[in-house]
Formats: structure tokens, sequence, C-alpha cells
């Protein structure tokens, strides 16, 4: 087989040259640019070169016999005296002596086989090509199979076939062909090469093919066989389309002659896929139902969706709920839904959750089930509980009315429960009335409606049904607000839109109305709690002010004339300091509600934390005299380890040391009394906090430890700044432990009680040496920014436990009036220059 190889491939190789350089030639394209009789004797001369040269190559060729086997085995083993022939051959005589000697012989001979070998095969082809030509061609041939990507077979195929090959077009001629894929895809028209081809269009696409000029009758488009006649917008243009489903051959033919010819194929669209990032569950914070997911497509998006479905009832209509996309129609998606469906019957029940994914050809993917239990509101009343127990019941089975009926029954024959309210008798009779009377299945969800707007009338009490209604009143004025100001500009640009901004004045006008009435209501409900509560407890004059609606009805009246004359910004003002009214209102009414014992107790517990904050000062004092201490120390060190020219009345280093030993001894010492004062201290309030909530922080103990480590440390003359470092976080961490639990059982801070040192956000303020956190948060308003918003970012140390919240009309009245300021005083240029820079800084930024 070597020797073989080594005849053969010499003999090969121009052989394979002239055929890769067709090739080649092929697969540029090349022979198609050649008219035909040109191309034919293209054809017919490689044709010929190859006969020729494999004529040449191949003559006086013969297959190597055994006797060159065995002398290339010889030649590659180093054997001499040809030994495999000597085993063969016998020697002329009968000579007893010539025999014995060669029987000798060939005993020699055969202990050389051992070492046979044949080796690899050397055909010498580089002495044949030194210049290494095939290497060249071997290059050529990879990029010219790289030109010609995907249309290689199409190339080749027609590099052979010149009979085939259409006439070079002459300069009337024109054919466009291009592909339209479907809108929903977004994808960009996908034109086809004139000369022919091969491409992949998604499913649903169309094709239309344009022909103008040249000669020779109406063009047909041919498809798999089938012909259609292209449609004639003149005498010499033509047009074609089809509908792209499948993968088809296209073929343009015209007078018996193709012109072009496309190989298509269709990529299907599969459906989308969706499927939950996580396990559905309930949010960390509110009501809502935590519904991670993500979502894919071929070409992107169009709607997402999750059903739910009831466990219990599974043959009920499923709860359908849209979930937003982002943007466009993306291909890839992912989101967190949180839809807050507390006030729905199935509130507190299992569900089986699905999302759906559509995408813009209708085609539709799902996602496999998960169960969760719906998030439902609590309720503190007994009656609101039991009506909303009555409530999931008819959810489970809606046939079963009768024990509905003997619950409500049961509840209306108490009303001191309700407090003999005449409004939640008169509902629950009605309910009561419609289960027996009304047997529409539409009567079920009406009655759960009832008993839902009854139980929280009955947990937040007519404030809190009206604190709703004007809630959504100051969110109806708002839209129209901002819809009016849209007008208005629409108006400016197109002057016939002026009826338009009529009827909007007119919409304004009727939701200020509104807005109206709800305060007034609202108040009346503030009223009617605030005696209820025994008002007399009241500060002087609070009630006056609060039953008072001659501000408010003051700024309804400036709102209305704005609306009237189209000043949209004067009204988003008045709407925002009324806003301020309103929730100055609603402080100061929770403020009253507490009682009195409950307030002395908060007011002594924010007196804690308030010591605890000095102590947190005061240790960051100490941790900074211990720093100075630690670096004079490193200074002195350094200086007697190098050498240093004195003046002659300098005293020596030696002389100097012992009284800057004798300095900050004393101060040390001092140091320790007051770590152990400032822990003697922790410990008081330790106690007197555990005995007014019944729980001692955690980190309050840390830091005790830590301030024994430290007092030991000044007392032996050691470092004491890990220890101080350690109790300094401690106490900080204590600080916000004392914050929570105080949160916990007596509820938010009031405005103005303690929110410098209530907040689990403002300890961290303290962890700048000397304290200044504290002073600087004191400085801004107690805890709170320019804007009069709650501070979120105290000295580095962020508030994780907030989320993200859009500002509202009042704070970006007042980011204006500080930016009007700054304008103002910027222009001031006898103001220094420092702060005419900063002032220039300021507004460039913001």
């Amino acid at each position: 087989m070597a020797l073989l190889w080594e005849g053969l491939w010499p003999r090969l190789w121009p052989v394979l040259a002239v055929l890769g350089l067709f090739l080649a030639l092929a697969l540029l394209d090349l022979p198609r640019q050649l008219p035909a009789l040109v191309h034919i004797l293209l054809l017919m001369g490689f044709a010929a070169a190859l006969g020729l040269v494999g004529w040449r190559a191949f003559r006086g060729f013969a297959a190597p016999g055994e006797a060159a086997a065995e002398r290339r085995l010889e030649r590659e083993s180093g054997l001499r005296h040809r030994p495999l022939a000597a085993l063969a051959d016998r020697p002329a005589g009968d000579d007893p002596a010539a025999l014995a000697l060669w029987h000798v012989h060939q005993q020699r001979a055969a202990a050389q086989l051992s070492r046979l070998k044949v080796g690899a095969p050397r055909p010498g082809l580089p002495a044949r090509d030194p210049r290494a030509l095939r290497a060249g061609l071997l290059v050529g041939l990879l990029a010219a199979f790289v030109v010609a990507g995907g249309e290689a077979g199409e190339r080749l195929r027609r590099s052979v076939t010149p009979a085939f090959a259409g006439p070079v077009a002459g300069p009337g001629l024109r054919l466009e062909a291009w592909v339209t894929p479907p809108a929903y895809t977004g994808a960009p028209p996908i034109f086809l090469d004139p000369a022919g081809g091969s491409a992949t269009v998604p499913a649903g696409s169309r094709l239309q093919v344009s022909l103008s000029g040249g000669g020779g009758g109406v063009p047909e488009l041919v498809a798999d066989g089938a012909a259609t006649p292209f449609q004639a917008l003149d005498m010499a243009s033509f047009t074609a389309e089809m509908p792209l489903d499948r993968g088809l051959h296209l073929a343009v033919r015209r007078g018996g002659m193709e012109l072009a010819r496309w190989a298509l194929a269709v990529q299907a669209d599969g459906p989308p896929t969706v499927a939950f990032a996580e396990p559905p569950g309930r949010a960390p914070r509110g009501l809502g139902a935590r519904m991670p997911w993500r979502a894919e497509d071929d070409w992107g998006l169009a709607t997402l969706r999750a059903e739910l479905r009831l466990k219990a009832r599974r043959e009920a209509p499923p709860l359908v709920l849209d979930l937003p996309l982002p943007g466009g129609a993306p291909k890839t998606a992912r989101g967190t839904a949180q839809p807050d469906l507390s006030a729905h019957p199935w509130a507190g029940l299992e569900v089986e959750a699905r999302l759906l994914a559509r995408d813009g050809a209708g085609q539709e993917g799902a996602s496999e089930s998960a169960g969760l239990t719906l998030p439902e509101r609590s309720f503190n009343h007994p009656v609101a509980r039991r009506l909303i127990a009555i409530r999931r019941d008819l959810s489970v089975e809606p046939d079963r009315r009768s024990p509905a009926r003997r619950a409500l029954e049961e509840v209306a024959q108490a009303p001191e429960a309700f407090e003999h309210d005449t409004t939640t008798y008169l509902v629950l009779r009605v309910a009561r009335g419609r289960l027996l009377s009304d047997r529409r299945p539409e009567a079920v969800p009406e009655v759960q409606e009832m008993l839902w707007q009854t139980a929280l009338a009955l947990e937040e009490g007519r404030d809190g049904r009206t604190q709703r209604a004007l809630q959504q009143a100051r969110e109806a004025l708002r839209e129209a607000l901002d819809q009016a100001e849209r007008q208005q500009q629409e108006a400016r640009e197109n002057p016939e839109r002026a009826q338009e901004q009529a009827e909007q004045r007119a919409e304004l006008q009727r939701r200020i109305q509104e807005l109206r009435d709800a305060i007034r209501q609202h108040l009346e409900a503030l009223a009617e709690r605030l005696q209820r509560e025994n008002a007399e407890a009241m500060p002087e004059g609070s009630q006056n002010r609060l039953m008072d609606q001659r501000e408010m009805d003051r700024r309804t009246r400036r709102m209305e004339e704005a609306a009237r004359e189209g000043r949209t910004e004067d009204a988003k003002k008045e709407l925002a300091e009324l806003e301020e009214m309103l929730k100055a209102l609603e402080e100061g009414r929770s403020q009253r509600a507490e009682s009195p014992e409950r307030q002395q107790r908060r007011e002594r517990g924010q007196q804690q934390m308030g010591v605890v904050q000095d102590m947190v000062k005061r240790q960051s004092e100490m941790l900074d005299r211990s720093h100075q201490r630690a670096e004079q120390g490193e200074r002195d060190r350094s200086q007697r380890s190098r050498p240093q020219q004195r003046w002659p009345q300098q005293p020596p280093p030696q002389q100097l040391q012992p009284q800057q030993n004798a300095e900050a001894q004393p101060e040390a010492g001092q140091d320790g009394r007051r770590q152990r004062a400032l822990r003697r201290a922790l410990g008081e309030m330790m106690q007197q906090f555990g005995d007014l909530t019944g729980e001692v922080p955690e980190g309050l103990g840390r830091a005790d430890q830590a301030m024994r480590e430290a007092q030991e440390a000044l007392g032996r003359g050691g470092d004491p700044r890990d220890a101080q470092q350690r109790a300094l976080r401690a106490l900080q961490e204590g600080g916000r432990q004392m914050a929570q639990s105080m949160q916990r059982q007596f509820g938010s801070a009031q405005p103005g009680e303690g929110e410098e040192e209530g907040e689990p956000g403002d300890m961290a303020g303290d962890n700048q040496p000397g304290g200044q956190g504290q002073e600087q948060a004191q400085g801004q308003g107690e805890g709170r920014d320019p804007l009069g918003r709650r501070s979120r970012d105290v000295n580095g140390n962020a508030d994780n436990g907030a989320d993200t919240r859009v500002p509202e009309e009042a704070e970006m009245l007042r980011t204006r009036k500080l930016q009007d300021e700054l304008r103002r005083r910027g222009a001031e240029r006898e103001r220094p220059v420092e702060e005419l820079d900063y002032i220039d800084r300021l507004l460039k930024r913001f």
C-alpha cells in the first residue's frame, strides 16, 4: 500500500489540480458571467485538459509486485545482502557441506526479520512542486467555498449547465424580486439576487417580482412546475406576487428562456415559550401576589397574561390578568408581576396559576401550572371577619346559599356587634334576601361585593371610606389637569381643536366639584370620629381648625378660576398645596388619636433612643482621640528611627520622649474613666428600655462587651481602637433595633416626635468621626431633605428597606422654587466667586 500510494499520488496531483481550479472558478460563479458559447468552450477546455493530464500521468503505470515490496522492507529495515530473497532461494547443488552452510545462512537471515518495518510513504511531491503551488490552490479553493456560502451547490450546478444559463441582460431588462416578511416579525424585506440563488424566509411572507424592459412576451412565475403569468402594468412592465407558506423552487421564465431561479426555504414560526422564573407566592411587601416570569419568541411577544383557576372549583371561569410587557415586541423578556387581588372573592383561597403568551401570528404558548394562595387582607373587626368568611365560602360553593343566609341572619340578630349601625343591618338583610329570592348566577358575586364593602366600612369606619373616595377624586383631577395641559399644547399647534379644549375645561370643573364634595364628606367623617373618640381631649383650637373648610374652599375656588382661564400650572399648584393641607390634617388626626399613656411611653422610648445617639457621638469622639494618639506615636517612632539635624538649643529626642509619654498617659487614663462611665450609662439605659418594651436589643449587649474590652485596653496602655470600633458599630445596630422595637409596639413616629432619633435609618448618621452625622441630620430639618421628604440616605447609609417613590406634585413645586432661588442668587454677581461657582455646578447637575 505504501508503494502504491507513492506511485499514485504524484500521478493524481496534476489531475486534482485541474479539478480544483475548475471548482474554484465555479464557486466564484465566473462561468455564469460568460456568454453561453464561451461557457461551453471553457467546459470543453477543462475536459480536454483533464483527459490529457490523466493520460500523461497514468501512462506506463503498473502496480508494485512482491519483489518491490521485499526490496522496500529490506531498505527501510536497514538489512543487507537481501535476507528475504535468501529465505526463498535454494542451492543449485547437493553438496552436504554447501547445504549445511546455506542452512546456517538462512537461520541468520531469519533472525533479522524481527526488525522489519515499512516506514512512512514518501511520494516525493515536493521535488516535483518546489514552489508549493498546491498550497496556493488549496487556499484559493477554501476561499471560494467561503464566498459561495449557501449557494455553493447552486453555483456548481450552473457551472456545468451552460444551456440553462440565462442570457446576459440587456440594458433595458430589469428584474427585481423581494420577499416581505409578516408585519408582526418586524423584519426588513429580503431582496433576492437577480442572478438566482437561495434564501430562507419567515412563514407567511409574500413574494413580489417585478420585470421591466426587454422583449419576448408576458413572463411567467414558475413555482414547483406550476406556471403563473405576470400581471401587466403597461406594455413593458410586469409584476407578480404570491404567498410563501412552504419551501419551493421558483423560476422566472420568458419566451421559453429562464431568466432566474431561486430555492426558497420557509422558516416555521414556533409558538412562544413562557414559564415561571420562580414559584409564585406572596409579595414581600403589601398584599400583592408575586409572579416572576420569563418568556421568549422567534419574532417577538405580543401579549402576556396570567390565568388563575380556583382549586376548590375548577369548573369556575378563570381569572385572567393582563401582564405588561417591555416596550415594542421583545423576543426575550423577564419580569415580576405583583397584582393586588386582596379585594377579589378568591382572596385567601388556593388557586392554580398559568402563564399564557401570544405572538404576532396568534400562536399561544402556556407554562406549567403552579399553585399559590392569594394574599388576603386581615380584618380586626369581628363582624368584618365573619362577613369575609361568608364571602369566601360563597366563592368555594356558590350553590349552597342556605349556610350563607343562616350566617347572615345570625350576624344581623346581634346588632351590638356592629354598634347598632343601621346601614350595616340593612345591607345584611338585603344580602340575605337576594340570596333567598334572586336565583340568577350573577346574584352571588353581587352579594359578595356588598359583603366586601360592608367589611371595609366596619374595619375602616366612615372616614376610611371617605379617605379612599378623596384619593380617587384627587387622582381623577390630576389626570384631567394633565389632559388639559396636553390639549392646550395641541390647540396652539392646531387652532381647529378649540372645541375639544372647551369640553376639557367643563370636565375640569366637574372634577373640581367632585373633589370639593369628597373633601366635605371626609371632614364630616373625621369630625364624627373625633366626637366618638372623646374630642374634648384634643388640643385647644384643633377641632375648630379641623371643621373649618374656608381655607380648602378657597383653594378649590382658585382651582376653578385657574381651570376656567386655562392656567393649568396654577391649578396644579393649588392642588399640590391642598394635598399638603390634607396630609397635615391626617397626620394631626393620627397624633391626636393616640392615648396619653401610649404617647408617654413613646416619648420615653424616644428619649432613650436619643441617649443612644449621644453615646454613639461620645464613643466616636473617644475613637478619634485613640486614632490621634496612635498617629502621634507612629510619627514619634519614625522620627527616632532616622537621624535628624538638631539645633544647639533643641533637646535630643531622648529628652523629649519622656515628656510626650507623660502627656499621653494622663489622656489615656482619662479616656479609660470616660469609657467606664459610658458603659455604666449604657447598662442603666438597657435596663430602662427593657422595663419599657420587655426586650433588650442584642446590639446593645455586644456594645457593652466591646466597651469593657476597650476600658481594659486603656487601663493597661494597649490599643483600644478595635474594641472601640466594635462598640460604635454595635451601638448603631442597637439603635436600629430599638427603633424597630418601638415601631412594632407603638407604630410609626409622628411628625416632629423624635424623627432624628426614632428611625433606624438615622442611627447610621453618627457613623462619622465626632458625631457629625447627627448634627448634619438635625441641620437638615430633623432628617428631612430640602424638599421636606424623609431623608433616606444619611452619610452614605441608605435605607435599603424603602422602595423607589415617584415625586409628588408638591415636591416638584418645591423643586422649582429651589431652582428659581438658585438662579436668583447666581445672578447676583457681587457674591463671592466660590459661592457663584457652587451655584453654577448645582444648576448644571440638577
